[in-house]
């Protein structure tokens, strides 16, 4: 059963524009601009910048956590010491648009350390954008880590 299933996925993922690298439009390009301007002010410990991204409305869950709200997100970015090692790659990027929703689905590749030493964790983050006047804001994410396979 469960080949079945890869199966399938594998056959939807051949016929899917998006898994074939299909060109962003211009809205889905802006937005995901924004979604790694994000990355870069989390990185960067830059509140105003994450204000400025993140709707006052702002909603983040993380696995099954409870809900954090934009002021609680910020404070827990800004209470872990900056890491000059710190990077944060996005990946498997795809963004869809309707009306004044946009949505994110991406991999971030979290790593920090000594190359010796690297310490690499990889999540998997559902983002929603809103449309606010001539640009888009950040109203939720939901992160989980994605398992390390051994």
């Amino acid at each position: 059963m469960r080949t079945l299933i890869v199966l399938v996925a594998a056959g939807a993922m051949m016929f899917n524009p998006v898994a074939a690298g299909a060109t962003p439009t211009r809205d889905e390009q802006r937005v995901l601009d924004l979604d790694q301007a994000w990355a870069d002010a989390e990185v960067a410990h830059d509140a105003n910048a994450l204000r400025r991204i993140l709707d006052p409305r702002f909603v983040a869950t993380f696995g099954s956590a409870a809900p954090v709200d934009r002021e609680g997100f910020i404070r827990a970015v800004l209470a872990v010491p900056r890491d000059p090692t710190l990077t944060q790659q996005l990946g498997e990027r795809m963004a869809r648009i309707d009306h004044d929703t946009a949505l994110v689905t991406e991999t971030a590749t979290v790593s920090s350390g000594a190359p010796t030493l690297r310490q690499v964790t990889v999540y998997r983050l559902t983002v929603v954008y809103v449309r606010r006047g001539d640009g888009w804001r950040a109203i939720a994410v939901h992160s989980a880590i994605v398992p390390t396979t051994r």
